[in-house]
């Protein structure tokens, strides 16, 4: 802990992070002291990992020590992680398991088929390895006056920011009533369901969506909350399906999913000139995203969720007309930012990448 975390707090209390900078430019002082250990840097968030868990079969957790760069996080939020593979910079968004204001970060990823990451990170993680934590966010998070009864739903890896929301919760002896549905494939896929088990004064029913065994049946409909006295807030995270069915029951409900949605390439595209002006590449519209057709030109912008979320895909578009892939809506103006994830090209477009 030492090592890690105090040296760069002297550093920074003694000397100020902009005059080293100044006096180690033009690279500044993280380009020197990552050299001697990578997790040694005043402006940039990385982490450790301390510990690794493969407790299901389709799932990783890791346990980590971010370095002082990190800000911290709201139970909920989502964290941007930044992992290196065959020499190449990949982002993605998960969210922390860990209560708030925790010393360590707990991450539990789910392995996705055809998931570059999180196969990576489920086949390769161990401990001694070091992870980039570029950003924090999300609007998924217990209001600061927190509601009496508490409804939280969650379908496969979705579980880790109600775990965090619970965690919290339990660390400042909230001593209002809470009801957990998780949803899983089996017993064998369900996270933490040791922990949920100990915890008696939380109302805890699984549901396994592929075999038998659990305390509901089937995926969420009304009979699965028999019992539950009408709750005063409703947290749900997981697929697209369930935050939609938990919706049309409860409209007030927050909720995230960290599922990317399926684009559909229209049979026709635009045809139109997309102008990456800063690489001086120039392709004609396939009907993608701006991402997908910049990383088939040969370019690595950045990206963290690829759903619209974490906005590490935000670029300038300096002309033309694009349209949200998820909505609908159109983006008309020049000199207009766009989350290149998930927009899609309307005639010529130029963007500064």
């Amino acid at each position: 802990m030492f090592t890690q975390t105090l040296v760069p707090r002297l550093v920074g209390r003694v000397l100020g992070s902009s005059l080293v900078d100044l006096l180690t430019g033009p690279h500044g002082v993280d380009r020197y002291t990552e050299l001697v250990e990578p997790t040694w840097t005043l402006g940039t968030p990385r982490a450790r990992v301390l510990a690794v868990s493969r407790a299901t079969p389709r799932s990783v957790t890791l346990t980590l020590e971010p370095n002082a760069a990190f800000p911290g996080f709201q139970a909920g939020q989502h964290v941007i992680v930044v992992v290196e593979i065959n020499g190449r910079r990949h982002t993605r968004c998960y969210s922390p398991a860990s209560a708030e204001g925790q010393s360590v970060l707990e991450l539990t990823i789910g392995r996705h088929d055809g998931g570059v990451v999180s196969t990576y990170l489920y086949e390769h993680a161990r401990p001694g390895m070091v992870i980039g934590l570029d950003s924090v966010g999300g609007d998924f998070v217990l209001p600061a006056q927190r509601p009496q009864r508490i409804l939280m739903v969650s379908g496969g890896s979705g579980i880790t920011p109600v775990m965090s929301m619970l965690r919290t919760l339990r660390a400042e002896r909230f001593a209002g009533e809470i009801t957990f549905l998780h949803y899983a494939r089996s017993a064998a896929e369900a996270c933490y369901r040791e922990e949920l088990a100990a915890m008696p004064e939380v109302t805890v029913r699984h549901g396994y969506t592929r075999s038998t065994g659990g305390d509901i049946t089937g995926h969420f409909g009304p009979a699965h909350l028999a019992g539950v006295d009408t709750p005063d807030a409703v947290f749900v995270c997981g697929p697209p399906a369930l935050v939609d069915a938990v919706r049309q029951l409860c409209p007030a409900a927050q909720s995230e999913s960290f599922v990317p949605p399926v684009f559909v390439v229209p049979d026709t595209p635009s045809g139109g000139r997309v102008t990456f002006s800063d690489s001086g590449i120039d392709i004609v519209d396939d009907g993608r995203s701006l991402l997908e057709q910049a990383e088939a030109a040969g370019l690595t912008p950045e990206n963290g969720c690829r759903m619209g979320i974490c906005h590490t895909c935000t670029r300038p578009k300096t002309k033309g007309v694009v349209r949200n892939m998820t909505t609908g809506a159109m983006s008309t103006a020049d000199c207009e930012d766009v989350r290149i994830c998930v927009s899609a090209p309307v005639g010529d477009v130029e963007l500064a990448l």
